[in-house]
């Protein structure tokens, strides 16, 4: 999946951004939506009258971010324009399908883009990708792994980092929950935009096989083939 060389977490960026996309919603995110049309203008609310006419004290503070929608509770979101739409259990990517077709009703091919923006951290390495929300200030790293499904087999359980800040430059505390002092690290308590990554468990052989698997299939395909077509020549 993703391997760290030294101090280079260049490549987590990219996983980052795979892990939230692919994140279920749930009621009570908090989300960002926006439209564009398929020249890539953006079209929904674009001078912000709508946080005019909603009596919003900083209009200038509005425009510095993006309009957010809560999920209510029924799991549907009220969007302008197209009102209530079911967004609950969907990932972020299907999201955006989801509300283009409501939208193509008022626009000719709209682009939507929607982001989570709830406090939340990012768990990589042998879980996979996933996005914990947080639920309360006081979530330690500990709970953050248990929200994970813990620490499999697959995972190296003396070997995870905490990453904190600019991607660029992080802060990068290793933990090792084999030890008393690593339990005593992972208690401290987690901010949102952290990225915890547990570095899995290399196994060449079956990581081997699964790469070259495609190619043996297809050589083996061919000599198939081959045989019936020396096969058939002997026959005639």
């Amino acid at each position: 999946m993703l391997q760290v060389a030294g101090d280079d977490y260049a490549p987590l960026k990219g996983v980052v951004i795979e892990a939230e996309r692919t994140y279920t919603i749930q009621p009570n995110d908090l989300l960002e939506v926006d439209v564009y049309t398929n020249r890539g203008e953006r079209i929904i609310d674009p001078d912000f009258e709508l946080a005019r006419e909603l009596g919003g004290t900083n209009v200038q503070q509005q425009q510095r971010r993006q309009l957010q929608y809560l999920v209510q509770p029924n799991g549907e979101v009220v969007l302008p324009m197209v009102g209530n739409v079911l967004l609950a259990g969907y990932s972020l990517k299907q999201a955006d399908s989801v509300l283009a077709t409501a939208f193509s009703s008022f626009y000719k091919s709209p682009f939507v883009f929607t982001r989570y923006v709830n406090k939340r951290i990012i768990v990589l390495g042998s879980t996979g990708g996933q996005v914990i929300p947080l639920t309360n200030q006081n979530m330690n790293l500990l709970e953050v792994i248990a929200l994970a499904g813990g620490i499999s087999r697959d995972g190296k359980a003396h070997n995870i980092r905490l990453i904190r800040g600019d991607l660029d430059n992080p802060h990068v505390q290793i933990i090792d929950l084999t030890t008393i002092e690593g339990m005593r690290q992972a208690s401290l308590q987690v901010q949102s935009g952290d990225i915890v990554y547990i570095e899995p468990i290399r196994r060449l052989l079956p990581e081997t096989i699964r790469d070259i698997g495609p190619v043996l299939g297809l050589i083996s395909n061919v000599i198939g083939l081959t045989l019936v077509i020396i096969s058939l020549s002997n026959n005639n």
